[in-house]
């Protein structure tokens, strides 16, 4: 079983690579005034239950209108953050939570038919324009206002690794690789929505699995966004060993669940 702890350092570790980060004793503030909407990268970051729910509240609120960036929580550990939420909803914020699969890679390949029309490239100054406008077609990841920023910061970290995937010619779906010290995962992993259904998302992972396989480290993790694409990934030698439950709180923007569904 994967503990909470292991979950949090590696998302702490993912999102200092494109936003900024501020240590308290109840957690983290992450921000990023270049890109506001970005969720990931602007948030208070909450781990233990406050022993003041206000004091930190209004931390919080006040650090974030003062960057003109809108207020939210990340919450971890949410059964143990219940006076905090409570505090948010009578506040009138709203609250989404979330029990997703953590899986790691078995190391095993399972082998797929060749197809010529599908070419698999590592992203670099070429075919980055193909790459990022796959990556902003993408709603699911936000859109452009979004991925703009966001996908421009992780291709020039040497944290990532990007790739984007041609069906007859046309850059259609992307995937890339965060790093951290001998762990990789898998991110952002999509097709666009006219190239769905094709099986596409198949040759990318298996594609990026080969190549990982020659790497030197020790685990392929992925967090998979529902049920269903945690099906895909069992499909391709991801065992599930663990669940996390987080909560998201924000007063105003999308809940997570709406931009996932593509809303």
């Amino acid at each position: 079983m994967v503990s909470m702890q292991y979950v949090q350092e590696q998302s702490i570790a993912y999102k200092k690579t494109f936003s900024n980060m501020i240590e308290k004793e109840w957690g983290y503030l992450f921000y990023n005034e270049e890109n506001p909407l970005h969720y990931d990268a602007n948030h208070a970051h909450l781990n233990k239950s406050p022993v003041q729910p206000e004091v930190v509240y209004n931390q919080v609120l006040g650090f974030f209108r003062s960057r003109h960036l809108p207020p939210r929580y990340y919450i971890y550990n949410v059964e143990e953050c219940e006076a905090i939420i409570e505090f948010l909803l009578a506040k009138g914020w709203q609250f989404e939570t979330f029990k997703n699969a953590i899986q790691l890679w078995n190391g095993k390949l399972i082998e797929l038919e060749e197809i010529p029309e599908i070419k698999i490239e590592v992203v670099d100054e070429s075919n980055y324009p193909d790459a990022l406008k796959v990556e902003c077609a993408i709603t699911e990841f936000g859109g452009k206002e979004v991925r703009e920023k966001a996908f421009e910061f992780e291709y020039k970290s040497s944290a990532y690794e990007h790739f984007l995937l041609k069906y007859k010619g046309i850059p259609v779906a992307t995937a890339c690789l965060f790093i951290h010290g001998k762990h990789l995962q898998l991110e952002s992993v999509a097709t666009i929505k006219e190239y769905r259904g094709k099986g596409l998302i198949n040759h990318l992972i298996f594609y990026i699995q080969k190549l990982t396989s020659a790497k030197d480290f020790e685990n392929l993790w992925v967090y998979p966004i529902n049920e269903q694409v945690e099906k895909i990934y069992s499909r391709h030698g991801f065992d599930t060993v663990g669940h996390y439950h987080f909560g998201h709180a924000f007063l105003e923007g999308k809940a997570i669940k709406a931009i996932h569904k593509g809303e």
